[in-house]
């Protein structure tokens, strides 16, 4: 019964496209129509109310504006040989990023003891996030999320991904954030730290004591957000993220690699070394140039090959990772957070 019916509405959709553009257009918005009643009993079998639902999915059509943004993402196997990291550097760790996050620092000199004691967080790290995110707060998107999300569920590649953030941008409108605070990137992201709605339902906490966390316009609830975040990743207090290392121009790699798979972003960590204690790495000729201690577990990290910048990475590396996947987005978070706090 279901392969017959799922082969009906293939045919269905081929008849369409073939008889032209603006038929095929109605087929599309009318299986999405059908899925986003799909998705409105599953709201409502987690708790949402009628209310909330009629309310968010009113009116709401595919965005092929996100479709077509979704389908330019990167797929498929890794390039042979990876981007340079110097160029990624240069426009994420720039001038007027820093600048702009030791003025911030300033700003917010009063808010950060407090913060960084109950989460044991550096606000350094904080500012550098929402610096990398939004500016500081400077852009965070105009894609409607509702939309947004129901469409990304629809389309399919992510569809669990983005039909449960889908839902929890429900949830956050039936516990009463305003229909026109739910805006961000076109793929769900939002907010100064651009958190995803299943984020914010889970970590965004109340850092200014007014009873809700803001995390659009309250600088006390989102630096408490993003350390909430941190903490909850398993951030170390007092280890630092990382240090610059000094490497043998000789410098035997194969001595060093690393032989585990992980089982989440293995390209990413696939390019570390692996893991030696700081004190082992001095043995081997690399001399951290930072303050790190003897004992401390760490990576090495060398993006741009032979004689081109190196880090030792500890294991708060790795949970700006979890942040954002990315080796370049991880090391100019780092690496900004420095610059900051210089």
């Amino acid at each position: 019964m279901k392969l017959r019916r799922l082969s009906s509405i293939a045919a269905a959709l081929a008849l369409a496209l073939s008889a032209g553009p603006a038929i095929a257009q109605t087929a599309e918005e009318a299986g999405f129509q059908a899925y986003l009643q799909l998705l409105a009993a599953r709201a409502r079998a987690e708790g949402v109310s009628e209310a909330t639902i009629a309310r968010m999915t009113a009116g709401l059509t595919v965005n092929p504006r996100v479709v077509q943004l979704d389908r330019a993402q990167p797929g498929g196997p890794p390039s042979a040989k990876p981007s340079p990291f110097a160029p990624y550097r240069r426009t994420h760790v720039d001038a007027g990023r820093i600048a702009a996050g030791r003025t911030m620092l300033q700003n917010v000199s009063g808010l950060l003891p407090r913060i960084e004691a109950t989460y044991g967080v550096p606000g350094k790290m904080l500012l550098s996030i929402w610096g990398h995110e939004t500016h500081y707060g400077s852009y965070t998107g105009d894609f409607d999320l509702a939309r947004s999300l129901a469409t990304l569920a629809y389309e399919g590649r992510r569809r669990d991904l983005f039909a449960g953030e889908f839902i929890a941008v429900l949830k956050m409108a039936d516990r009463g954030v305003p229909r026109d605070r739910l805006k961000g990137s076109w793929a769900g992201a939002f907010g100064n730290p651009q958190f995803l709605p299943s984020v914010y339902l889970t970590t965004a906490v109340d850092g200014d004591g007014d009873g809700r966390p803001d995390i659009w316009s309250s600088r006390a609830d989102t630096l408490a957000s993003i350390a909430n975040y941190f903490s909850k990743a398993g951030w170390r207090t007092g280890e630092p993220w990382g240090v610059s290392a000094a490497i043998p121009a000789n410098f035997d790699w194969s001595q060093v690699s690393n032989r585990l798979v992980s089982p989440t972003c293995p390209a990413v960590y696939a390019r570390h070394s692996a893991w030696k204690t700081v004190a082992e790495w001095r043995r081997l000729g690399v001399t951290p140039v930072g303050a790190i201690g003897d004992q401390t577990l760490a990576a090495l990290f060398q993006p741009d090959g032979p004689g081109t910048p190196s880090w030792l990475l500890t294991g708060n590396y790795r949970v700006i990772l979890q942040y954002n996947c990315s080796n370049y987005y991880a090391l100019s978070v780092g690496l900004l957070a420095d610059e900051i706090a210089r």
